[in-house]
């Protein structure tokens, strides 16, 4: 068994959490917060019925208007509760409870050579050290041949961003664009925020 990832310790010490995280953005939403930033950088990256995988999906938030963009999206998230709140939400999508760190999507029936894989909302910073590169490398066994994967995250999460470059290269993936905004900005020295768009490495 990998070593449970941050989230999942967070859901076992306040089983609460999980529920109010799913309401902070139905309000935000009903704020009027644009919460779409995300998908529209991967909608603008791939062509019309593109397969895309939400990995840490959440309740849907990224996955659920990808597909309703008409892309053929899986969501894969270790919280049964954003699962279930993300088929209610977001009908359309196949939305799969699994460990990140285990993911192994054709054993279940799902075709992988996806054309993006997509982490948003911090997902690399929620997982337990020890599996980092397990993860990483798992996104790189699931990519198409040239399929990217885009994963964005923030400084202070416990996982430098040195660090996070250096486990993409042991798991088979190379750095193609840095980024440091959702919306295109580019990554320098002093940015707080990372948007890495990967290949496989050749």
């Amino acid at each position: 068994m990998p070593e449970a990832s941050k989230w999942t310790q967070m859901i076992a010490a306040d089983p609460d959490h999980t529920r109010r995280y799913i309401q902070r953005f139905k309000t935000m939403e009903a704020q009027g917060h644009d919460l779409a930033g995300e998908v529209r950088t991967v909608d603008a990256m791939v062509g019309r019925n593109a397969r895309i995988l939400d990995a840490g999906c959440g309740p849907g938030r990224v996955g659920g208007r990808l597909h309703a963009l008409g892309h053929t999206v899986v969501g894969i998230d270790v919280d049964p509760g954003l699962i279930a709140a993300a088929g209610e939400d977001w009908p359309g999508p196949t939305w799969v409870t699994g460990d990140l760190a285990e993911m192994d999507l054709p054993a279940q029936g799902i075709e992988a050579n996806f054309d993006v894989i997509v982490a948003a909302g911090n997902v690399v910073g929620f997982l337990a050290p020890s599996t980092r590169v397990d993860v990483l490398r798992r996104f790189a066994t699931h990519l198409a041949d040239d399929g990217r994967a885009i994963i964005g995250f923030g400084a202070g999460r416990g996982y430098d961003f040195r660090d996070f470059l250096t486990d993409c290269a042991e798991a088979g993936l190379e750095l193609q664009v840095p980024l440091s905004t959702w919306d295109l900005r580019p990554f320098t020295e002093d940015s707080n925020f990372m948007v890495a768009i990967l290949g496989k490495a050749s």
